[in-house]
């Protein structure tokens, strides 16, 4: 008992040591972190959550690029924890993924990150630990570049986003485990399909009907997570973070999208957005009316606005459910009008690669006769019903690039997720970006390996060629090589899949000047390639960054082989995802 109030008082003082005494920065180079039991308020609802120094999100780390930073991390909790630091290029053993880069941060141990900078730009922090980030524990990093940035701006704003649920992330799982669309609150109705009848005539809806139920799926089916409150810098819709400027300024808008599961759609009414940089990463100028910001993604633009009145930062999510809402305004108090979100979208047969009519360079030789009602069933290791596409080998997906609609060949053609902007003007597509300087000589990769995303959306099983985490073997790359990864998406959902440790060069079809970013959206029935050079030795972790898909079972580990002897495999407790 005495022990049981010791180790209690033990935490108690340390969180409070964290929320009150320890600076985020202490010296040149050297940052103090806790990880806290904190409230988070929303405007909508309170609840406990997880965050550093006793917020949520946490302090905004300032790195320099070449500088030594030194990071002790303190857990003032009763579990463990771990801090990744989202997009950095370091030792993997300071990568902070349990069982991979190290055990983890025990219950009120100090663990010292130390490893240097040698990039700049829009980055983020997180744990790596359960459901800690979703549940509050995040932060944003900005590092300052060396040299002139190819840009001007007069103010500088980090614009980190989130989706905040009432439920803590272990019970969402659980619910997503007892039924798949326990959180789907748009689902579609009886006014719907008389809706669809007047549009599309009764034949065609009723069958279009039957497609889904045939399948055990919903064409409204785009959020797992519905119900949450979308958050700018810890800011609910109704508490309107605002970020203050002079007319005329350029302001620089660092957008981190930190959520669990969402997707936003990104405008500023009355403004241009000139897109500078990519996870982190310069690109050359694009300018846009909106942008989608897919989860773990971040983009840095520039605004100017030249008129003395406010305007509104708008965020609606993916399935338009929710909006997260800020405000740029040239004094404290003004606010903007609201915009209303546009239709929601649902889902095609195109996004799952099934609309015949639209898949042009497809093979089909091997398709007569296919009985679709069957052709989400099976997987390699295991028999799941409903969504593994693993059957459909009729379809050549090697065929797919540039396929799509006039407006972004990253959907399907036909696909209900297809962006257009809200007042009809240009909306960014992974097309429109390339690299402002290329981080590595061009060259052809040295081999391919296709990662399949796949999964059982009624079981709630994501995985990766038909294969659990648990149950995978690793991915052996070897130092030196350049690697060129496949992503067929044979599923419903968007993934947006993250490699730690090293660049994944996007091809958009820009040859040299394709943009290297750290994450990667793979829309429904779509395939996208991206090539790595293999430079950083070690264990790393690739996954997809929706929380519960990574949980549930779409993620790898990749063994690095080969490389210098300092950076050998040397990591305690190889084994599961934490």
């Amino acid at each position: 008992m005495k022990k049981s109030i010791m180790r209690v008082f033990r935490f108690g003082l340390l969180a409070s040591i964290g929320a009150v005494l320890l600076p985020a920065i202490s010296s040149a180079g050297t940052y103090n972190l806790t990880v806290d039991r904190v409230q988070i308020d929303t405007g909508e609802f309170t609840k406990e959550g997880i965050g550093y120094n006793g917020k949520s999100p946490g302090p905004v780390l300032r790195f320099k690029e070449g500088e030594d930073v030194t990071i002790n991390v303190t857990n003032t909790m009763d579990e463990t924890t771990s801090i990744h630091w989202h997009g950095l290029i370091l030792p993997y053993q300071m990568d902070g993924v349990p069982k991979i880069s190290y055990p983890g941060i025990k219950p009120g141990e100090t663990f010292t990150y130390k490893f240097p900078i040698i990039q700049n730009g829009t980055y983020w922090f997180h744990s790596h630990s359960g459901f800690q980030e979703p549940d509050g524990a995040y932060g944003a990093i900005v590092i300052e570049p060396k040299k002139k940035e190819p840009f001007r701006f007069d103010r500088d704003y980090v614009v980190q986003l989130t989706d905040k649920h009432p439920h803590s992330g272990k019970r969402i799982m659980r619910n997503l485990k007892m039924a798949a669309d326990y959180y789907n609150r748009k689902q579609q109705t009886l006014g719907d399909f008389f809706s669809d009848v007047s549009k599309n005539g009764f034949n065609a809806t009723v069958t279009d009907r039957m497609d889904w139920g045939s399948m055990r799926m919903m064409a409204s089916d785009i959020e797992d997570v519905q119900g949450f409150t979308p958050l700018i810098n810890g800011k609910g819709p109704e508490q309107n973070w605002t970020g203050l400027f002079k007319p005329g300024e350029r302001i620089r808008l660092r957008l981190i999208n930190s959520s669990a599961m969402t997707y936003f759609d990104m405008r500023i009414p009355g403004l241009k957005m000139t897109v500078v940089a990519a996870d982190g990463n310069h690109v050359q100028p694009v300018t846009v009316d909106e942008l989608r910001i897919g989860v773990a993604e971040t983009y840095d633009v520039i605004v100017r606005p030249k008129e003395d009145k406010a305007y509104t930062i708008f965020g609606a999510s993916m399935g338009r459910t929710a909006y997260a809402r800020g405000t740029l305004a040239p004094r404290e108090g003004m606010t903007a009008a609201i915009p209303e979100m546009t239709e929601r979208p649902l889902l095609t047969m195109a996004d799952m690669g099934m609309d015949h009519g639209n898949m042009a360079g497809m093979d089909h030789s091997n398709m007569k006769g296919m009985d679709h009602s069957s052709m989400m069933k099976g997987s390699e290791g295991s028999s799941m019903e409903g969504m593994d596409h693993s059957n459909m080998k009729g379809m050549d997906h090697s065929n797919m690039k540039g396929m799509g609609s006039d407006e972004d060949n990253f959907y399907a053609s036909g696909s209900g997720l297809a962006p257009a902007a809200a007042d009809g003007g240009k909306f960014l597509s992974y097309a429109n970006l390339k690299a402002q300087k290329p981080l590595y000589p061009h060259r052809e990769a040295t081999r391919e390996i296709e990662l399949r995303l796949t999964g059982n959306m009624e079981r709630y099983i994501w995985s990766i060629n038909g294969v659990k985490y648990e149950d995978a073997e690793p991915v052996k790359l070897q130092y030196g090589e350049r690697v060129r990864f496949k992503f067929v998406n044979e599923t419903m959902m968007t993934h947006p899949m993250h490699l730690h440790g090293m660049w994944s060069i996007l091809d958009v079809g820009a040859g040299k000047w394709n943009p290297a970013k750290h994450t990667i959206s793979v829309a429904p029935g779509t395939t996208v390639y991206s090539e790595t050079e293999v430079d950083a030795a070690g264990q790393w972790a690739f996954h997809c960054h929706l929380s519960y898909h990574a949980d549930a079972g779409m993620f790898r580990k990749i063994v690095v082989e080969g490389g210098p002897k300092s950076a050998s495999n040397t990591t305690p407790e190889a084994g599961g995802l934490e």
